[in-house]
């Protein structure tokens, strides 16, 4: 699997709007009730597209479209299982939140997530986020030690 590059971009959403905003980023508010959804299953659950469909008000089609996007932007991960049905074995595709996908998810539904999992969020996202830097850092030939300056003074 060929990796992606990504650029951690940082906006500071006001909160009563940033459903708004991503909802513009995504280009429809179908994403978002896609990860709210998420949200309410748990951010490690499985998401089956069957129920997405069963639950949300949007067609097979429209659910499916903004899966791929989803999972061309990085904020889910598709895969298989096998399951049996009716003495038939069936593979069956779902999806989860991605690392990116649970930084989507806190901005969304921060007062619903538990203490613990905004922590793991915010720790997995942070070293993503020190990881860019570092391999960025080494293409401008900004000295680590410059960067580890900079983060103690401001933890200070």
């Amino acid at each position: 699997m060929v990796e992606k590059k990504l650029y951690p971009y940082v906006m500071f959403l006001p909160a009563k709007e940033k459903f708004d905003v991503l909802k513009t980023l995504f280009g429809s508010e179908v994403p978002l009730k896609i990860l709210e959804f998420s949200i309410e299953r748990g951010i490690s659950a499985k998401i089956y597209q069957k129920e997405l469909v069963k639950k949300l008000p949007y067609s097979n089609k429209t659910v499916i479209e903004h899966l791929k996007t989803l999972v061309s932007f990085g904020v889910l991960t598709e895969n298989m299982e096998k399951n049996q049905s009716d003495g038939r074995t069936v593979w069956v595709k779902f999806y989860r939140l991605s690392e990116e996908g649970k930084w989507f998810a806190l901005m969304l539904a921060e007062e619903r997530l538990t203490m613990e999992e905004k922590k793991e969020i915010l720790c997995n996202i942070f070293r993503m986020y020190i990881r860019w830097l570092k391999k960025i850092s080494e293409t401008l030939e900004v000295p680590h030690q410059m960067l580890k300056e900079i983060f103690m003074e401001e933890m200070g």
